[in-house]
């Protein structure tokens, strides 16, 4: 493992993540909001248009951006740990190709190391989504017990972190884990997976319409013999073609693993919005009992609550992240 490939796998993930999530979090607030409403009696909000606009009118702009610090953490940490893991093992299934022509790996091996870069990733972010998903509804649950409260007033996410800790002790970090192993793991698949698909057809578009627009070879003539057996560099993305190819992933992504996703939320803020009893008495909520009431009560349609909204976010949002990565594999690869 090169250090400064690894540095540079670690940087450039970090960067396009957080940049995209400073974009998307509203949209994100506005998901784990929707999901966290699926088993209550009357629903808050009527949809993600209602939410974004109740939450802005009652919490202001700071409310749309409430737990804003630990995915923009999670961010650097998820999409470094996504990209490191995701090309070692892409290096490591083709040890004879060089970095910069993994793109004529079978496509098996983008498969492979995606899963792998996703259950990676998982363990990374599940207590980040923890925190964050319990800041996102900590107004909801205050007003749910009439308790007034101010954005200022309510706890931030170190204090969070320690009373997980307090109450469940380290392990209480993964709650919700199944659900975010699931998304992560499969998730990667298609993002990845969709990520090369789309970027392959692009670039096989464009190369019909070059040779369809010029018959001869464009470009300076070399008289040295050894250029006649030196193949060619693969072609790489347009960045455009960087951001719709990214664009698609995102949304096959989100909307395939959107039911994890849902479960995932639904448990990481059950204490906050509907706490058992008795404690002692009623097990824990598990990943497949609670998928199975979300089914029960609400069916397909409970399990993709806020699908609408995260889909929306996830084609930009996607794009960017793959539009700064390829930009800079680019030019500082």
């Amino acid at each position: 493992m090169e250090p400064v490939r690894v540095l540079k796998d670690i940087a450039f993930g970090s960067f396009a993540g957080m940049v995209a999530k400073v974009f998307e979090h509203p949209f994100d607030l506005c998901k784990v909001r929707l999901q966290s409403q699926v088993l209550e009696k009357v629903a808050r909000f009527d949809g993600p248009i209602d939410c974004l606009y109740k939450t802005w009118k009652y919490e202001g702009v700071r409310g749309l951006y409430r737990g804003l610090l630990p995915p923009v953490a999670g961010a650097a940490a998820e999409n470094a740990t996504l990209f490191l893991v995701y090309n070692n093992i892409r290096r490591a299934l083709a040890p004879n190709i060089p970095s910069s022509e993994l793109s004529q790996a079978p496509f098996y091996h983008i498969l492979i190391a995606a899963a792998g870069g996703g259950a990676a990733t998982s363990f990374v972010l599940t207590p980040i989504e923890l925190v964050k998903c319990k800041m996102q509804v900590q107004m909801i649950a205050a007003t749910a017990v009439h308790r007034p409260a101010t954005i200022a007033s309510l706890p931030g996410p170190l204090r969070i972190l320690r009373s997980v800790i307090a109450a469940e002790g380290v392990r209480g970090l993964w709650l919700g884990h199944t659900g975010t192993f699931i998304r992560e793991t499969g998730g990667s698949v298609v993002w990845f997976g969709a990520k090369e698909l789309v970027s392959n057809i692009l670039l096989a578009r464009r190369a019909r319409l070059e040779s369809t627009a010029s018959p001869f070879p464009i470009g300076p003539l070399s008289t040295s013999a050894s250029s006649y057996n030196k193949p060619l560099p693969p072609p790489q993305l347009k960045a455009w073609e960087s951001a719709v190819s990214g664009a698609c992933a995102g949304v096959a992504f989100s909307f395939l693993l959107f039911p994890a996703d849902c479960v995932k939320s639904t448990i990481q803020t059950e204490e906050e919005l509907r706490p058992r009893l008795n404690e002692a008495a009623s097990p824990k909520s598990t990943f497949s009992g609670v998928f199975k009431e979300i089914y029960r009560t609400k069916g397909i349609r409970g399990l993709y609550a806020g699908c609408g909204v995260t889909v929306a976010r996830s084609a930009p949002s996607s794009a960017l992240i793959f539009l700064i990565y390829d930009a800079l594999e680019r030019s500082l690869g």
